[in-house]
């Protein structure tokens, strides 16, 4: 059985399995950089920081949005986005490749201000597509996210996946097709230029 940890002070690769509450994983702060945390129905999971292939597209994301909110009429509808942002989901902490906010029309407390959007870069292997596509899909649900943007340059596709009431709405989208979040007005996402960013720098 995994060691309870009472008074964590820091974690590191050696601290994967550790059982915490979300109050000790919130008090943990000093840490391994080299790393990413998580608490997942009470464990704490260590894994690999992001690939290239996964934070160059994050990145191009983020210009395209921060274009949005500086030149489109529509614009002040996203409040902020962030990289490598948790996720306070009922059981644990999640950590999403990017959190966006709107509707708040001021600048979002991260730590009390739900995120209306996450955003995944899907990583290889089988174990990490059933995390982006199953497991965090429910997560972001039961947390109260809106919407879930799952870029999978592996599939060459979007899935956005938006949550209305009980039931998920689904819809796939490949390079060539558009789409325009209702929650984000006038912003096409760029799927062609993300997922060739991806590609790109996975060779």
């Amino acid at each position: 059985m995994s060691p309870l940890l009472e008074s964590p002070v820091s974690i590191s690769l050696e601290s994967a399995g550790l059982l915490l509450t979300p109050e000790e994983f919130d008090a943990i702060n000093e840490y391994d950089e080299h790393y990413r945390y998580e608490l997942i129905h009470g464990v704490l999971v260590v894994s690999p920081i992001p690939s290239p292939a996964e934070t160059g597209p994050n990145e191009l994301l983020a210009v395209f949005l921060w274009q949005y909110q500086r030149n489109h009429p529509s614009g002040h509808t996203l409040d902020d986005t962030l990289p490598q942002q948790y996720v306070c989901t009922p059981s644990g902490r999640r950590l999403a490749d990017r959190l966006i906010w709107t509707g708040l029309n001021r600048l979002p407390d991260t730590k009390d201000d739900l995120p209306t959007i996450a955003v995944e870069f899907v990583s290889g292997g089988r174990r990490n597509r059933k995390r982006d596509y199953e497991d965090k899909r429910t997560e972001y649900r039961e947390a109260g996210l809106k919407e879930y943007w799952i870029f999978d340059r592996f599939a060459e596709s979007l899935t956005v996946i938006s949550y209305k009431g009980k039931k998920d709405t689904v819809l796939v989208l490949n390079e060539g097709d558009e789409f325009e979040s209702p929650l984000l007005p006038g912003f096409v996402v760029p799927i062609a230029e993300i997922l060739t960013a991806a590609k790109r720098r996975a060779k």
